[in-house]
């Protein structure tokens, strides 16, 4: 059987270097053909001559020529040329979207486009545009298959699953840096203590995000999109061990639920050969592992970010694109030190109270939009 056509889009980041320890753990069943990063170059060339593929697409467009003489057989482009040759320059099996970000929307709008499989890590393109993005998925020949741990876990326990015996689906959260915490003040925060998760490796975005809840709050609103259930049958689930990851309630009060240990390379692995299983992509869990779950209600009061997703859901589709937009800019002041931790909440919640609804039609819309809302935060 011939190996799996695979394009990485976002490949020097944590998803992207996930997605590729797999393919070298699994020799003969992937192909990688092409590779999309946006500065990492010194890594992206250590993929190059890893994997050899034959396009790559890179950030900004001046970096093309040193790498065009170090590597004359492959082709290189930027932007978003560069992500549309790497899904166009043969038919793709699988698509790995790891792209951080509102940057993500595009690669995801082009990989649903092209591709047999697109195995989506870029919540923010289901959080700016879920609507238009159910249409795409439903009018595209692509299997759509979330690769966020908590939402390929809930995709897995969903499967073959009646809607109408079931009362709620389930994510969980680790709480982040803080949940051991609770008497930090979180004026006193530092960027290295945000970014220094517990349980996952994972980039510094995310990892803030993860430390305000935001991360839960925007997942929530993934999973809405995903799987077509309303904010209120959308519960979350701190759990400090990140061993369960997604789970149903049933009508009749019993739950089932997804475990596995702390790997993003678990619900990789399930996207790229879905819809079979890799063989042991990751360990089984111990029972040593499994002999301590603790569970709680989150904080809304400590971690207001979860209450404002959640609000922004019920208010409407423009609201998601200025929660999103405030989050990215708030989370990037505080990682170059111009505003504290405390203060990204209040900073999203202003721009939130400032803007009045508008339609959101096409995807340039919400271009539009996501420009206007940075705009104004930066004045």
């Amino acid at each position: 059987m011939s190996p799996q056509t695979l394009s990485v889009l976002g490949s020097t980041g944590s998803i992207g270097t996930f997605t590729l320890e797999i393919v070298d753990k699994f020799p003969g069943q992937f192909r990688v053909v092409s590779l999309a990063c946006g500065t990492n170059i010194e890594k992206l060339i250590s993929q190059i001559e890893k994997y050899n593929p034959q396009v790559v697409s890179v950030g900004k467009s001046d970096e093309i020529s040193a790498l065009r003489a170090k590597f004359p057989k492959v082709k290189f482009f930027s932007g978003n040329e560069g992500i549309s040759a790497c899904l166009q320059t043969e038919p793709i099996d699988v698509a790995i979207v790891g792209v951080v970000g509102f940057a993500g929307l595009y690669p995801t709008v082009q990989a649903l486009k092209y591709c047999k499989k697109v195995g989506l890590a870029n919540k923010e393109s289901l959080v700016v545009a879920g609507t238009l993005l159910q249409k795409e998925i439903e009018n595209s020949k692509s299997i759509c298959i979330p690769v966020d741990s908590e939402h390929n876990a809930v995709y897995q326990v969903l499967m073959g699953r009646k809607r109408e015996e079931i009362s709620s689906i389930v994510l969980t959260a680790s709480g982040g840096p803080l949940l051991r915490y609770p008497e930090m003040k979180l004026d006193e925060v530092t960027t290295d203590f945000a970014v220094n998760h517990p349980n996952w490796k994972m980039g510094p975005k995310i990892s803030v995000d993860s430390a305000t809840m935001m991360n839960k709050g925007l997942e929530v609103i993934e999973a809405h999109f995903l799987f077509h259930y309303p904010e209120n049958q959308i519960e979350v689930w701190v759990h400090p061990q990140s061993i369960v990851h997604g789970a149903l309630w049933f009508k009749d009060g019993s739950c089932i639920a997804q475990l596995t240990k702390p790997d993003m390379k678990s619900s990789i692995g399930y996207a790229m050969k879905y819809p079979d299983r890799l063989d042991w992509v990751i360990p089984k869990l111990t029972f040593k592992e499994m002999a301590k779950l603790e569970f709680f209600e989150p904080d809304l009061k400590r971690f207001p970010c979860l209450r404002l997703a959640r609000e922004a859901l019920i208010a409407g589709p423009s609201y998601l694109v200025v929660l999103n937009a405030a989050n990215e800019v708030a989370v990037d002041l505080f990682l170059k030190g111009k505003i504290r931790f405390s203060d990204i909440p209040t900073f999203i919640e202003k721009q939130l109270k400032q803007h009045e609804t508008v339609g959101l039609g096409h995807l340039e819309d919400v271009f539009a939009l996501d420009q206007e809302i940075r705009n104004r935060c930066s004045n």
